[in-house]
């Protein structure tokens, strides 16, 4: 049983990553001048809206943590919409973090906040899709010794890699300001 989850962790996994490179490429293919760097924004939204869409694939189809219960469709659709507010927050919240780490409140609040929403895909969803708007859960999770399953620990590993990832790629940025790509 142990070997199997880790094959369908590392599947997905790979299909995650391999999204987030086709979404750098096929999109050349259908939008005309489209280049990561070019068109960052668009790129962040393809590359969003791609993590997300297989996220929620993925869990619908490898079934990570099935519940025993079977529940009504009013208590499924109380659960997306919660899902939905959380998302948000979070968007909300890491676009402040972003923010107070030093990035430009005014002038650049679309690039901000489309890095916040691409940032929140890769922890807050993830935890969303394996977890649900149980904050228990979230909470027991990221405590040091709380993930009980393989997914778990994976969900543990990719959102702080995620964040520390972010962090650690902006932090070189103010050490060179004389580059013309920084204007």
């Amino acid at each position: 049983m142990r070997e199997a989850e880790i094959r369908r962790l590392l599947a997905a996994n790979l299909l995650c990553a391999l999204s987030v490179v086709l979404a750098a490429v096929v999109p050349a293919f259908f939008l005309d001048g489209f280049s990561v760097l070019g068109t960052h924004l668009t790129w962040l939204c393809v590359c969003s809206v791609c993590v997300a869409t297989l996220n929620i694939i993925l869990h619908l189809v490898l079934k990570p943590n099935q519940s025993p219960k079977r529940r009504s469709f009013a208590h499924k659709i109380s659960r997306f919409l919660k899902c939905c507010i959380y998302f948000f927050m979070s968007c909300l919240l890491f676009h402040a973090i972003i923010v107070l780490y030093g990035a430009p409140l005014i002038e650049s609040v679309t690039e901000t906040f489309l890095f916040a929403v691409l940032l929140s895909t890769f922890t807050t969803l993830q935890c969303l899709c394996l977890l649900g708007p149980n904050i228990q859960a979230w909470i027991r999770v990221f405590n040091k010794n709380g993930a009980m399953s393989i997914w778990e620990s994976s969900l543990q590993i990719t959102s702080m890699c995620s964040i520390l990832g972010a962090w650690f790629g902006a932090f070189p940025i103010p050490l060179d300001w004389d580059r013309p790509w920084q204007v």
